[in-house]
């Protein structure tokens, strides 16, 4: 292909498919493309990607430039475009995601509470007697209080009072262990 060749003419045979035509407007225009996608983006890395996107999608985007005004005008509306959409997107991300960081360091500090809660619960039944122990055992474990009578041989007004004596214990461990 001819030097000679306008930007134009080069982008109306790129248009139609002449791939040696599309590579010398490239290299016509690659610079001053990168340069305002630079001043666009303000980032060095993302006016590389930006440029780059616009290289991808501009063999389809080039059917539809009709030869009205410059290739380097037109070509810098279609960088001030994908520039726009990518904040867009941008934009988008970040409201979708605001707050995530949030809810997912409050999600993983309560489960670790709970987890401590539970880890400190199991030592302090450790604690009780055999028999606290296991009709807390049970009634943690979603049995009702009739149920862990038949379980356990006793009434259920023993097991009433076994639950409220171990609870008494619990919480007079917890209060001591905060008192240190």
């Amino acid at each position: 292909m001819r030097m000679d060749v306008s930007d134009e003419d080069l982008a109306l045979a790129a248009a139609g498919g002449d791939g040696a035509a599309y590579q010398l407007l490239l290299a016509r225009c690659y610079d001053r493309l990168f340069a305002l996608c630079f001043r666009l983006t303000g980032s060095r890395a993302e006016a590389e990607d930006l440029t780059q996107d616009i290289c991808l999608a501009l063999p389809a985007k080039l059917s539809g430039y009709r030869a009205q005004a410059k290739v380097t005008t037109w070509l810098y509306r279609v960088a001030v475009n994908a520039a726009t959409d990518r904040r867009r997107r941008a934009a988008s991300y970040s409201r979708a995601t605001d707050g995530w960081a949030d809810w997912e360091v409050d999600r993983q500090k309560t489960a670790a509470e709970g987890a401590d809660a539970t880890a400190w619960l199991y030592r302090a039944m450790a604690g009780l007697s055999p028999s606290l122990r296991d009709t807390l055992a049970l009634v943690l474990d979603d049995v009702t209080h009739g149920e862990a009578a038949q379980i356990l041989d006793v009434s259920e007004g023993t097991i009433s009072w076994r639950v409220a004596e171990a609870k008494k214990r619990l919480r007079a461990m917890k209060q001591e262990e905060e008192a240190v």
